[in-house]
């Protein structure tokens, strides 16, 4: 988004669809598009920032409202975007995660696609290089050289693995939380698929491994989405 004085801004914590990059069809590329500038341009938009405040490419890095409206929640409650965590930057992580949480349930936008179903730990050697959505039971974790491994199957060399990083295991310590206790949890992580031993996805802070309820959420997202308080 360019704003009236030059500065461009990005909306913080979602990931707009990318179409041939995702292995999926264009016309979602061009549906989130038409629906984020009819969200923003002409409108009165206000920015809140964190630090780190912008990108490698001097970008400001927002959680935006523009005319009231909370575009990160607007855009995930239409299902034309999905939840994408930076490492440093983990603001409204809960609502976030919510909204797109009804968007799937009700199969909306994107999440009437099989091209963005959830994955399956088994079913990802399609997908390497693309940023999915993958949930399933732990069967172990362990840590060696600093470095954690939640594993999704019998075989480290071959199956699914979710890995953290030595300089990354410090946002676990600070909430208290050891990687090892997911053992024989089911989660839901995300990011870009890459091969290691096996598919792979580093995920860089507790935020990033969701541990989903059983409970469906409530459907109506309401005629706006308005930022939270806490956010």
């Amino acid at each position: 988004m360019i704003l009236k004085d030059g500065r461009q801004a990005v909306a913080e914590g979602i990931r707009l669809p990318q179409g041939r990059a995702d292995h999926a069809p264009d016309y979602f590329v061009t549906e989130s598009l038409a629906a984020l500038r009819d969200l923003v341009v002409g409108k009165t938009v206000t920015l809140k920032t964190l630090m780190p405040d912008e990108d490698r490419y001097g970008r400001l890095r927002a959680q935006i409202t523009a005319d009231g409206k909370w575009v990160q929640g607007e855009m995930l409650a239409e299902g034309l975007a999905r939840v994408s965590l930076s490492p440093a930057r983990t603001e409204c992580s809960t609502a976030l995660y919510g909204l797109e949480e009804k968007a799937r349930v009700a199969k909306a936008g994107l999440w009437a696609s099989q091209d963005y179903a959830v994955r399956t730990p088994d079913k990802l050697w399609h997908d390497l290089g693309t940023f999915q959505v993958v949930e399933g039971k732990v069967l172990n974790a362990s840590v060696h050289g600093g470095r954690a491994y939640l594993n999704f199957g019998a075989d480290w060399r071959t199956d699914f693995t979710v890995t953290i990083a030595p300089d990354d295991m410090k946002s676990f310590r600070k909430e208290h939380i050891d990687p090892r206790d997911y053992a024989g949890k089911f989660v839901r992580v995300r990011g870009f698929l890459d091969w290691q031993n096996g598919p792979e996805i580093a995920t860089a802070n507790p935020e990033g491994i969701e541990q989903p309820q059983n409970k469906k959420p409530e459907l109506a997202p309401g005629p706006s989405v308005a930022l939270p308080m806490k956010c």
